[in-house]
């Protein structure tokens, strides 16, 4: 399927996507990285006040955090586009889960991204949810750029901590920026490709507004009188041991994720965060190659090519809509244009797209690889799906992880059933959770699966707010699942077994809860004419 909004010169598309900057942030619980993405935004000019994200008095809410949920219990809790210009370039900010139990959502937002953002608590280096998330980033080879953050609060030397970096992650670091201390009082950072000190004010306003700052060079003598003779000279001695004995820098490594930039500031006090931010976009990579069915797509390739990594009910209650986010991947896209929407096979109208900042969103006329844009749906496109202009393709799936939490949905008001199975079919289709059927007398039983049990509560909160069903859940003695490929009567007699329980996913495919791992493993060994799938085949 073609269309007349693909005239667009080589040039004019090149130039769009030299200007893209589409990354995501991950961290461990507690690192920070809410408050760093405000601060992302308040520099970048998308917002003029940062709001307290963690005190309990504070009257606004972190501006990623939308939902009632994650205001209430101060986490993020469901994946966050906001976009923004800085510096001429476009950026796409994709915020993720910091909690674990929301893995599955952080993934699919990983896949969308070109590069990410690893933030580090300075006193406590890499932690293990951290070491989960850099490990999906190494498997697909994507850049990463290291923030330590919280320089304002007693930490780890910052040799030790890229030393432990190294070591824990087997990466190799190339200090960007490095932290200027006064014992244990955050200074400023020193900037080793300019050669400028950067020197921070702690202002009164909690860092809400842009921190102010005076540079020079380590020779200036009102930088000398600032910081000290004694400061300048351990500052001194630091960089010849940077320079003497750690990394060079290599942009080649960088893009290969061999080798991570680093940064340090203190989100909080936005100390570091804009010279962060000015290093950082120009070594971001642009728009990367997408491998599909046919082969890699280049960002400059014609038609316009773009998959669904993220669907999001009820974004704005009052209207009961249903968002699915495109990462756009090659092409111009225009308002209104015609694709294909590949899975069914039938034409698809894009009209009225939007772009995010968090909850709030505007109408946008055009987009550009890299870009994200928000469709309405009524219920025909699912995380996966490909949408093209031209001959049919598709990008790799984005798999579903076999739940480790399993439950069974209890109603308050049986009369509810047909509202409890809008809502389980829509949640399941952005990934809130997953949902599983088995036969009964009495027709399908649902189960609910995620992979952290705090998906759970954000579930039953969901459903009684959204929809309107207040509900239950009866926790079943299940922790594993695989999905089965095989002969339907062998996969009916395998599942009936001791320990085990027989389900269907949404669509229709056939799953087996285990209760432990001791009855997984004695079922894989000894059933050898099916085959036993972590991930969604």
């Amino acid at each position: 399927m073609t269309s007349p909004a693909q005239s667009v010169s080589p040039d004019e598309l090149a130039e769009a996507i030299a200007r893209r900057r589409t990354f995501a942030i991950i961290s461990h619980p507690d690192a920070g990285k809410t408050t760093l993405t405000e601060k992302l935004l308040l520099y970048g000019g998308a917002i003029h006040m940062a709001g307290a994200v963690k005190a309990r008095r504070a009257t606004r809410h972190a501006t990623s955090d939308w939902m009632a949920l994650e205001q209430e219990r101060g986490i993020s809790v469901t994946s966050s586009v906001m976009q923004f210009e800085y510096s001429g370039f476009d950026i796409n900010l994709l915020d993720t889960p910091g909690h674990q139990d929301f893995s599955e959502d952080t993934y699919r937002t990983l896949v969308a991204a070109d590069s990410a953002v690893m933030l580090l608590d300075n006193r406590r280096g890499v932690e293990e949810r951290t070491r989960q998330l850099f490990e999906v980033c190494r498997l697909r080879r994507t850049p990463i750029f290291t923030f330590v953050n919280k320089c304002d609060r007693v930490g780890a030397p910052p040799l030790q901590l890229i030393s432990d970096v190294e070591a824990d992650l087997g990466i190799r670091c190339y200090p960007v920026t490095w932290p200027i201390f006064d014992g244990h009082t955050f200074l400023g950072v020193f900037e080793r490709a300019t050669g400028l000190v950067r020197l921070f004010e702690k202002g009164e306003d909690h860092g809400s507004g842009r921190a102010a700052e005076a540079a020079g060079s380590l020779d200036d003598e009102a930088v000398i009188k600032r910081l000290g003779e004694g400061v300048v000279t351990a500052l001194r001695d630091e960089l010849e041991l940077l320079d003497a004995a750690g990394e060079e820098f290599d942009a080649d490594a960088v893009s290969d994720g061999t080798l991570t930039p680093v940064f340090f500031g203190s989100a909080l006090t936005n100390f570091g965060v804009e010279p962060f931010l000015k290093a950082f976009l120009p070594l971001a990579p642009a728009p990367l190659p997408r491998e599909s069915s046919a082969g890699i797509i280049t960002p400059e390739h014609a038609e316009l090519t773009g998959f669904v990594f993220k669907i999001q009910a009820n974004m704005d209650p009052k209207h009961r809509d249903r968002i699915a986010f495109v990462r756009l991947v090659s092409g111009r896209f225009l308002a209104g244009m015609a694709a294909l929407h590949v899975r069914s096979g039938r034409p698809i109208r894009l009209a009225a797209p939007q772009q995010f900042m968090a909850r709030e969103r505007k109408l946008v006329e055009e987009a550009w690889p890299g870009d994200v844009i928000g469709l309405h749906d009524r219920g025909t496109l699912r995380v996966g799906d490909t949408i093209v202009t031209g001959p049919p393709l598709e990008f790799g799936n984005i798999p579903r992880f076999s739940p480790e939490h399993f439950a069974r949905v209890r109603l308050a008001d049986p009369m509810r059933r047909k509202q409890l199975d809008t809502g389980l079919r829509q949640l399941s289709e952005e990934g809130a959770a997953q949902v599983f059927y088995e036969d009964t007398n009495i027709g399908p039983s649902p189960i609910v699966g995620a992979v952290g049990a705090l998906q759970f509560d954000v579930l039953l909160h969901r459903l009684e707010n959204e929809y309107g069903v207040p509900a239950k859940l009866d926790r079943l003695p299940f922790a594993l699942a695989r999905w089965v490929v095989g002969d339907a009567d062998e996969i009916r007699r395998v599942g009936d077994g001791y320990g085990k329980k027989l389900v269907f996913d949404s669509r229709e495919a056939p799953l087996i809860l285990f209760e432990n791992e001791y009855t997984l493993r004695g079922t894989v060994d000894r059933e050898t004419k099916i085959a036993f799938h972590a991930v969604a085949p």
